[in-house]
């Protein structure tokens, strides 16, 4: 039998942690990984194997690539775990694409559905805002209420909002380029460390995506959804939620309104929550969480040594 750990908490990486040759070592262990990918890839009739393994990567970076590929990795890593371990986390969440992961990982959500859904999700959002006219940048070293004044003045008619709070003094902005880029000088002026544009085609969770996320609606009337076997955190209300309407609700919500990971993680840790694993490639969620809760474990799991570290440290 599975064994629920409740101080664990497993979270899914989003858009921004995709890069070409993502999971090939874990592959290379692991065959159920390559096999994840060729069930993505026959639903959606391009081969997502080859996109991540040999890019290029402006390809990868389209938005209607980049989420079904991130949402596979997440899964094809959670898979590898299960085959490895029978602790279970009581507790997950997913930032912004992400999210969609762990509904599947979850049990709320079939991953065949959930693939077609997000590359849809992309679709749409791409549709909403066409490559090159919308943007996202990180602020990192000012705090939130800076940023939120700087894309105030900043706007200047256009939309750049505050969209991701992802760890105290790293804000991630996103609306039309020209704003976006005012808003960076904006915040270099102010004295940011850094604002560096990320590698996306779409201003996700901003006011831009209220048409996409319209349509996405209606599409999420057509996808089964079970109350999860986990608890699960969404990002828009930092809430768990059991009913499958207001779950299709804070997933409609969360395409035009901040990702609250900051919250997310802090909530967590109130319930309890000790260690926190990210599940997917690379090792930004890690990052941003050991800032948020210096007191917790952080782990990441992408490749084999990084997946024996985690069962070493969290013990069957």
């Amino acid at each position: 039998m599975d064994n629920k750990n409740y101080n664990l908490a497993f979270v899914f990486p989003g858009q921004g942690s995709q890069s070409v040759g993502m999971l090939e070592e874990l592959a290379q262990t692991y065959s159920s990984v390559e096999q994840t990918f060729s069930k993505a890839s026959e639903i959606l009739d391009k081969d997502l194997w080859q996109l991540v393994t040999n890019g290029p990567v402006e390809d990868l970076n389209l938005t209607y690539n980049t989420q079904p590929a991130m949402l596979a990795a997440g899964v094809a890593v959670w898979q590898v775990w299960c085959e490895r371990s029978k602790i279970r986390p009581s507790w997950m969440a997913g930032h912004s694409l992400g999210e969609y992961t762990a509904l599947v990982c979850s049990g709320a959500m079939v991953f065949e559905d959930a693939i077609a859904l997000v590359a849809e999700r992309g679709t749409l959002m791409q549709e909403a805002v066409p490559n090159g006219e919308g943007a996202m940048a990180a602020i990192l070293g000012l705090d939130e209420p800076q940023v939120v004044k700087l894309c105030e003045e900043s706007a200047e008619g256009q939309v750049v909002s505050p969209v991701n709070f992802n760890a105290p003094g790293q804000v991630v902005i996103a609306g039309h380029v020209a704003a976006v880029e005012r808003a960076m000088t904006a915040a270099k002026d102010a004295g940011a460390k850094r604002a560096v544009k990320l590698p996306v085609s779409a201003p996700s969770h901003c006011s831009l995506m209220e048409s996409a996320a319209t349509k996405l609606a209606d599409r999420l009337q057509n996808i089964n959804i079970e109350t999860p076997d986990v608890t699960l955190i969404h990002n828009v209300d930092v809430a768990s939620h059991s009913a499958p309407e207001v779950i299709r609700n804070a997933l409609k919500e969360q395409l035009f309104k901040p990702v609250r990971w900051v919250d997310t993680i802090r909530f967590m840790h109130d319930q309890g929550v000790s260690k926190f694993v990210e599940c997917g490639p690379g090792k930004v969620l890690k990052g941003l969480n050991k800032r948020i809760i210096k007191e917790a474990e952080h782990f990441t799991v992408y490749d084999p040594d990084t997946l024996n570290n985690v069962l070493e440290q969290i013990n069957d």
